[in-house]
């Protein structure tokens, strides 16, 4: 394979995703040059998702997913979406496997409107999300910014759905600085490996409206971990039923925690542009 990369981007409800497939030559992407990908204007990401060869049999991929920073996360809903419609128009199957870091994901192309991906299942242990320290219950930890008699934020909820998440219960998600607050809290020693910080207003039972400030990656339009998370904590504390549409900046998913315990996300995708990207200079 030549020095150049490549790459089609697109998005997931304004989410910046670029995609990367190096299946078949052996190449690993370091993360300088993950960083130095992120700053070019024609393939500015929130994540990249980059697929290798399959590790397990009946999978389409090994998927690494990397943010802005470099940094590499476990999972990326918005994006699985993107790299699942990329691939069925490649094999015309509708049903596929990813592995990521998170797990075995499906997903089910139904059209470029109408894709879901199996996040599979969440976790509320301490251990699990992880934190720095014990809460028997998850459904609300002691955590707050700003001043101790009248703090900016308090007692979020908190899980883990392929990735740590927090999120503060708002009765206006713009009614914060989030790109002044999400990095402190993303950076918040409770959490020994970052979090993600999102903003939740249930609208009714049936209806979040959520906005995330994206661990390693900042502000986003769209996060589909969060708007599962914000799904399943918002069950936990009896304030939805197990299928509700979470509205993000970019527009709306629909999110189904199933009796399996199974996550469900549901949403579209953009294909922007596609193209090469040439030798990178990472120093």
């Amino acid at each position: 394979m030549s020095n150049g990369i490549p790459f089609r981007k697109m998005n997931g409800l304004g989410n910046e995703i670029v995609m990367v497939d190096l299946r078949g030559s052996g190449r690993v992407l370091a993360a300088a040059e993950a960083r130095a990908i992120a700053v070019r204007p024609a393939s500015r990401f929130d994540q990249m998702m980059v697929l290798h060869d399959a590790k397990v049999a009946g999978t389409e991929a090994y998927v690494r997913i990397y943010n802005t920073d470099g940094s590499e996360a476990e999972a990326c809903g918005n994006g699985m979406r993107c790299i699942g419609w990329v691939v069925a128009g490649q094999t015309g199957r509708k049903t596929l496997k990813f592995e990521t870091k998170a797990g075995v994901l499906d997903v089910v192309v139904a059209g470029i409107d109408r894709i879901t991906v199996d996040m599979g299942t969440p976790r509320f242990g301490w251990r699990d999300i992880p934190l720095a320290e014990p809460f028997h219950d998850t459904r609300t930890i002691e955590l707050q910014i700003g001043p101790i008699d009248k703090p900016i934020l308090h007692s979020p909820s908190v899980a883990n759905v392929g990735n740590p998440h927090a999120v503060f219960w708002v009765e206006d998600v713009d009614a914060y600085d989030l790109a002044r607050i999400g990095p402190m809290l993303e950076n918040h020693p409770i959490f020994p490996e970052r979090a993600n910080i999102s903003l939740a207003r249930v609208a009714s039972r049936d209806a979040i409206t959520v906005r995330t400030w994206e661990r390693g990656a900042g502000l986003t339009k769209a996060c589909g971990s969060a708007a599962c998370a914000a799904t399943v904590c918002a069950v936990r504390k009896g304030l939805t039923e197990r299928r509700v549409t979470v509205t993000l900046p970019g527009g709306p998913l629909v999110i189904e925690w199933r009796a399996d315990n199974h996550i469900l996300m549901t949403g579209p995708v953009e294909l922007e542009h596609e193209g090469v990207l040439d030798a990178l200079a990472t120093a």
